[in-house]
């Protein structure tokens, strides 16, 4: 295919894919769990609040360096929290080494992510990001270990640890 087709083609799959983006978003809650309520916060109040790179991850979507996160070699009992408002994501009994350089966990906490289609590089992924505030954390695949077979790759930047020997902080608004 020519280069000038190609491009033609991907300039039309653009709008294509933020229509699916935005129709396909939803959450992993499971019946019975606790409905999160999203924030009316708007991303540029987060800037603040977080490093120039955790914020470039949560609310521009970008990815931090394979193997760049201290968190790949965290391995205490606690919970893994959003970077930006501190709603607890992961449990540590969930995380494993998946090899890619990035935190990996085999299911987030029931309800505390959205689910959406990814097309940034043209292949459609899940992504997921959280239920509350709205932070981009990864994507998920389906090559993870059994039972469940899904591998959440989570930025280690929009990612905070608290051991469980601490207190979660308090959830930030």
């Amino acid at each position: 295919m020519k280069r000038r087709t190609l491009l033609h083609s991907l300039a039309l799959l653009g709008p294509l894919a933020l229509l699916s983006r935005t129709a396909s978003a939803t959450s992993d809650a499971e019946p019975g769990a606790q409905a999160i309520i999203p924030l009316d916060k708007p991303h540029q109040d987060w800037r603040p609040l977080l490093s120039p790179a955790a914020y470039a991850v949560l609310f521009e979507e970008d990815t931090e360096r394979s193997g760049s996160s201290p968190l790949n070699d965290e391995h205490r009992d606690g919970t893994f929290v959003c970077a930006a408002c501190y709603l607890p994501l992961f449990d540590s009994a969930s995380k494993f080494d998946s090899g890619t350089g990035w935190p990996s966990f085999t299911q987030p906490l029931a309800g505390h992510v959205g689910l959406s289609r990814d097309f940034k590089l043209i292949l459609p992924r899940t992504e997921y990001h959280c239920a509350r505030c709205g932070g981009h954390q990864g994507h998920r695949f389906d090559d993870g270990p059994a039972p469940r077979g899904e591998r959440w790759c989570n930025n280690g930047v929009a990612l905070r640890f608290i051991p469980k020997t601490e207190t979660l902080p308090a959830l930030r608004s």
